[in-house]
């Protein structure tokens, strides 16, 4: 009996030790819920409600990137496809275009459908994009046109991760390790 006792109160205590925070960077008290208004991949106007039931990460970008996008939504798609299928089944990965001028839904579909069936493409007019990057603190600034009309847009590489009712969660660096990406999806999606 004593060491029942014993043992059941050594379990105790080392889950209160537990550590609950996120191996990536914790926002949940300085980040808004996930809210916006935007334009999706079908050329249909959607809401943030719309994508709530899932957990969603967020990325700001834009097809024409030429190395930050497509790095790290293909780093998303790899965590995600080492999840279980029943994991992965539950994510929702939301890209948001700051280049509304050349990302039209067309565009949008064809380079989501490049990184897997969970990435939704968003975009919208100027004023919606600028709503949304405010909410959420990201910067973004387009570049010089050259002689053929192309241009860069320097943009945040953040991606945010929200709750299944939208609430805000962590954010993931490029400097966090895929395991520790791959830790706090899980996590994120077994919190139900």
């Amino acid at each position: 009996m004593y060491k029942v006792l014993l043992a059941t109160l050594a379990a105790l205590l080392l889950v209160g030790c537990s550590d609950q925070s996120w191996r990536t960077t914790d926002v949940a008290d300085i980040m808004p819920p996930l809210d916006f208004v935007l334009v999706d991949e079908n050329g249909d106007s959607v809401q943030a409600e719309e994508y709530l039931g899932k957990p969603t990460l967020v990325y700001f970008g834009y097809t024409y990137c030429p190395d930050v996008c497509p790095i790290t939504l293909a780093r998303l798609g790899d965590a995600i496809r080492k999840l279980d299928d029943e994991t992965r089944d539950e994510i929702q990965v939301l890209f948001i275009s700051v280049d509304p001028a050349r990302d039209t839904p067309e565009v949008l579909k064809r380079y989501t459908d490049a990184f897997g069936p969970e990435f939704v493409g968003l975009s919208g007019d100027k004023a919606a994009i600028d709503a949304v990057t405010n909410r959420y603190r990201v910067a973004y600034e387009y570049g010089e046109e050259n002689e053929n009309g192309d241009y860069l847009v320097t943009h945040s590489s953040a991606v945010f991760a929200f709750d299944r009712e939208g609430q805000a969660q962590f954010l993931v660096r490029d400097s966090h390790p895929i395991t520790d990406v791959e830790a706090d999806i899980k996590r994120l999606v077994a919190q139900g």
